[in-house]
């Protein structure tokens, strides 16, 4: 029974997959879209496989430390940023209207002023990342603050604990879940602005590799930026994952 159920989890786990690879052949082989404007699987392969003997592993590299150095920055601010809005109602009715704001504005549009500001370096880069990764979470950080209850607190002063005990036992567990999903939403947000934070000026990196190969039509690496992207950040993703259920496995037991 264990063999059969762990089978039926991979299975059901490829089962995606192999479909959108079924689906990749159907469309080129329809006709209904032009063979030369999708590049066959086995081309796409190929063309990974000759570039990670060549620049592909830079540019990989590249791209992973400047969303990990853009959202490290963010979350250390939007952590207590949001823990703060969340908890104290009265600054979260004065700063929402501004943060929202800020939040709506799409990173790309602030590139000409990135640049103005911080030039053409590896700061802009980093800039434009942290200000994605900030908003998007000390969004999630104070609606998951707010939405705690009060109880919690109330029963642990009734216990006679402390107000530091309270922040360290109380507080401060409840708080993890919420930082967890900021990370991963944060994460998501930096790896989608990567493309346009790799503008300014970027001779390596996946969005960079991307950007220059559209200049030449070559549709295939850039079907080989996109999907490395893509697994990229999936695998962040589920490692945060597989994080998230080991730091909360409390939450499991209580309920």
């Amino acid at each position: 029974m264990p063999n059969r159920s762990r089978t039926t989890r991979i299975a059901l786990i490829l089962a995606p997959w192999c479909l959108l690879l079924l689906l990749w052949y159907g469309i080129r082989a329809s006709g209904w879209i032009s063979p030369a404007l999708v590049p066959a699987p086995g081309d796409v392969w190929r063309r990974f496989v000759e570039l990670s003997q060549d620049r592909l592993p830079l540019d990989i590299w590249m791209s992973t430390q400047r969303v990990f150095i853009g959202v490290a920055l963010g979350i250390l601010l939007a952590v207590p940023v949001g823990f703060c809005l969340g908890w104290y109602q009265g600054l979260r009715t004065f700063i929402d209207p501004v943060i929202n704001f800020f939040r709506a504005l799409p990173p790309i549009a602030l590139i000409p002023l990135v640049i103005v500001y911080f030039g053409i370096g590896e700061l802009a880069k980093t800039v434009i990342l942290f200000y994605a990764s900030f908003f998007a979470g000390v969004i999630v950080m104070y609606e998951g603050i707010a939405q705690i209850s009060p109880i919690f607190v109330r029963v642990a002063r009734t216990l006679g604990a402390t107000d530091f005990e309270i922040f360290r036992k109380v507080i401060v567990p409840l708080t993890i879940p919420h930082i967890l999903t900021s990370i991963r939403i944060a994460l998501g947000v930096a790896w989608a602005t990567l493309v346009a934070s790799e503008l300014i000026a970027a001779q390596q990196g996946l969005g960079a590799m991307i950007q220059n190969a559209s200049s030449f039509f070559q549709l295939d690496i850039i079907y080989v930026g996109i999907i490395c992207i893509g697994f990229i950040a999936m695998s962040m993703d589920l490692v945060l994952r597989l994080l998230s259920r080991r730091l909360v496995a409390w939450q499991d037991r209580i309920a």
